[in-house]
């Protein structure tokens, strides 16, 4: 029971943040409030939905439960809001965008390999379904702002969703579940912001 808690947090959490990411980056591409809460749709949830296409989990996550359509609506619309307020020109936006992104990629890799292993595909199959989980929702949002995908440019955002999942796999058979979790998410987003701050 408290493992599938948790589960239902980090998703909310990971819907919020991606949906977060994506009201940012429609303020940047000047998208109005509309554009904005569809673009933060897309990539919040589209993430999960090829997750549960995959593995043949029908209806898809956030039709068999609207709390994740209820979580991404008025995050990305207060977002918005928000993001208009801050000074352009000086990077914050864009800082906050990749910042958002990274927390958003880790917990949506290890829900996406936990719910794999639940659906008892092998470890392989499962660091890869976490991976699509992680990835798709930023490439989503990307490519419907006519922008190059992060995921195919030299800044390990597919190596580290791969090697957080299987850090994940390995340490959750010597430690408790919660506990591989939180390494895994921190050893995931310490990467990410070196990564970011490298490339600033």
């Amino acid at each position: 029971m408290l493992l599938a808690h948790l589960t239902l947090t980090l998703t909310v959490v990971a819907t919020a943040t991606m949906a977060a990411s994506a009201a940012v980056q429609a303020v940047r591409q000047e998208f109005d409030l509309f554009g904005a809460t569809v673009l933060a749709i897309a990539a919040a949830l589209g993430g999960g939905t090829v997750r549960d296409l995959l593995l043949g989990r029908t209806p898809v996550f956030w039709i068999d439960d609207l709390t994740y359509v209820a979580t991404t609506v008025p995050i990305a619309m207060l977002t918005w809001f928000a993001a208009r307020r801050m000074d352009t020109g000086n990077g914050r936006r864009l800082r906050l965008l990749l910042y958002l992104d990274a927390m958003g990629l880790a917990l949506f890799t290890l829900m996406g390999t936990r719910i794999a292993l639940q659906a008892e595909t092998s470890a392989l199959i499962a660091i890869i379904i976490g991976c699509i989980t992680g990835t798709v929702g930023g490439m989503i949002r990307d490519m419907l702002c006519n922008l190059t995908p992060t995921i195919l440019k030299k800044d390990l955002y597919a190596t580290i969703s791969l090697a957080g999942g299987a850090v994940y796999l390995l340490l959750r058979e010597a430690a408790p579940d919660w506990a591989a979790i939180l390494v895994a998410f921190v050893g995931m987003l310490v990467a990410r912001v070196v990564v970011i701050r490298r490339a600033a």
